[in-house]
């Protein structure tokens, strides 16, 4: 799905009756927030997320059930607009827009969400295991032809290799309800403090899986050392402390670098970029800088 399919979805979405809140919204000026797995655009007062393939219905399904469970506990996060609908074969789900951010949001201000998110009692709904690997396959198979079939074979491996591992830890923290993708980008900071996006990845798992996310970006992504240590001193504790770290650390590696070839077929600096970080853990380097995307 490349972003004119996803305006076209929404343009379908916006003329049905079963969505009368987008009347009016025209789709090919909708702000683009977003494009990851989903299209994310703008539509007044809401957003609009669509997914990229039909088989990420039952994740916009576990998504809105995990916002309304949340908003139950009064946990700031967002809040969905109604029911996950399947439009032109791509899932779509309305969410109430959040207020213009009044700041960045900051390590310490994630660490101290996840706090409240570790401390929730079990929830009413089924909360799945964090399946980190669970999208290489289909991150790949998006990729196509567009990138090296060896390199698509090393990242298979590599998967299958880390995914035995982590299966294998034994956590330091209580497992039990985590974010699932534990990063700055997934918090707003609005007129009334810090609120929690993107609840795709809501699992039962290791609470460790939500703060190696934070050791990586200081690795990797050029974090400094100052914010994580703000991140880890409001915490409570530094995830690097346990023997546990670096096979979380290279399962997450392994994801984030099959999840950029996504965009390969469309985007050389995607392209570019799976490149770089498919070299770096073919040469075993963990100092060279990968580049959000």
């Amino acid at each position: 799905m490349d972003e004119a399919t996803a305006r076209a979805v929404l343009a379908t979405a916006a003329a049905t009756q079963s969505h009368p809140e987008l009347r009016g919204i025209d789709a090919g000026a909708a702000p683009l927030l977003s494009f990851g797995d989903n299209a994310v655009f703008a539509c007044g007062g809401l957003v609009a997320k669509i997914a990229r393939t039909s088989e990420l219905l039952d994740r916009a399904r576990h998504e809105v059930a995990v916002a309304r469970w949340l908003e139950e506990q009064g946990v700031p996060a967002a809040r969905a607009a109604g029911e996950p609908e399947l439009v032109d074969g791509h899932p779509l789900t309305l969410w109430h827009r959040l207020p213009d951010p009044v700041r960045p949001a900051g390590a310490r201000d994630l660490a101290e969400l996840l706090r409240v998110v570790h401390a929730l009692p079990a929830p009413p709904l089924p909360l799945p295991r964090r399946e980190l690997l669970g999208g290489v396959e289909r991150w790949l198979t998006l990729a196509g032809d567009a990138i090296d079939p060896g390199d698509a074979a090393y990242l298979r491996a590599r998967r299958d290799g880390f995914a035995a591992e982590a299966a294998a830890l034994t956590p330091h923290l209580e497992p039990g309800t985590i974010h699932g993708d534990a990063l700055p980008r997934n918090v707003l900071i609005g007129p009334d403090g810090p609120v929690l996006m993107d609840l795709e990845t809501f699992s039962h798992d290791l609470r460790e899986h939500d703060l190696v996310v934070m050791a990586l970006s200081h690795d990797r992504y050029g974090l400094p050392g100052e914010a994580y240590d703000a991140f880890s001193t409001a915490y409570g504790w530094d995830v690097r402390e346990w023997e546990g770290c670096a096979v979380l650390r290279g399962a997450r590696e392994t994801a984030s670098c099959a999840w950029v070839a996504q965009h390969a077929p469309t985007n050389p600096k995607a392209l570019a970029e799976f490149e770089r970080r498919v070299a770096s853990l073919r040469d075993g380097d963990p100092t060279v800088r990968w580049y959000p995307f």
